[in-house]
């Protein structure tokens, strides 16, 4: 099964390009997941024969919202948190950090793919609000969205594994980012934004790309200024975590930055089913 995540940074525009229909026709993802999609379902003038689409957009026009395209009919989507979750992490308490308004949480429920697959699984596509150059929402961001959406994961986890796509806006570890040192605590690189992600790996997800390669050089966006992209000084900000379950399943867990379209680059995991 080959998953795929990328925050493409407005799909009509990476449509537009003539970029997005070959690099899907090329790959021909059993899943993938979009990020900052930035458009409604009517509005994006994509169809892909074969593929289910699913989507959640954002109540502001032209902003942020996801969307889950994939070959097999889920069980189930759900947008957003569940209204448990909202109450007790009160992430609604500002539209910045509201799922429900923003498109920014989406999980597809999917039936078992094969003998050793019993249960099934869940993939959640996430576009992470950002802390902002201020730093005016990491205090919404640690507080509440973090824990929010750890606590959500872990929910669906009780039902069955669980695989998390997305843009997560933050660089986790120094090798994760071009420039640690210049960049500390700067937004993207604080220590509360990566403490979020040190608690999704101590919970027991497993950072598929960390499982196959190390160190420094993957990232996966780029400034558009001083040629960032063309001599990669970039950030890695896009993941895809498993379940530990699914940790003896994982193939290959790759970056994908020849393809363009997007200030960021889809990354890949292949898992056998």
């Amino acid at each position: 099964m080959k998953i795929i995540s990328w925050n493409v940074n407005g799909i009509r525009s990476v449509h537009n390009k003539g970029l997005f229909v070959p690099f899907i026709e090329k790959e021909k993802p059993d899943i993938i997941c979009l990020q900052e999609t930035k458009a409604e379902e009517h509005q994006s003038a994509i169809d892909f024969p074969g593929y289910e689409e699913y989507w959640n957009s954002a109540k502001r026009k032209g902003y942020a919202g996801t969307a889950i395209f994939c070959k097999e009919k889920p069980i189930s989507v759900r947008l957003g948190f569940p209204e448990e979750i909202l109450q007790k992490y009160q992430t609604s308490a500002d539209e910045y950090g509201d799922p429900d308004a923003e498109g920014r949480v989406m999980a597809a429920e999917f039936s078992p793919p094969s003998a050793s697959w019993r249960s099934g699984f869940f993939v959640v596509n996430v576009y992470t609000p950002n802390a902002k150059p201020d730093l005016s929402r990491l205090l919404l961001r640690h507080k509440q969205w973090d824990p929010a959406f750890l606590a959500y994961c872990k929910q669906l986890e009780k039902e069955k594994p669980v695989i998390i796509c997305g843009d997560l806006n933050v660089a986790h570890t120094e090798d994760d980012l071009a420039n640690p040192k210049q960049n500390e605590g700067e937004h993207g690189f604080t220590k509360e934004e990566r403490e979020g992600i040190d608690k999704i790996i101590a919970s027991g997800f497993v950072d598929s790309f960390r499982y196959f390669t190390n160190g420094k050089g993957h990232y996966t966006w780029w400034s558009h200024f001083a040629n960032a992209r063309e001599r990669n000084i970039g950030w890695r900000l896009d993941y895809i975590f498993v379940s530990n379950a699914i940790k003896k399943s994982l193939r290959s867990g790759r970056i994908l930055p020849e393809v363009q379209g997007s200030d960021h680059c889809p990354i890949e995991l292949l898992i056998e089913l």
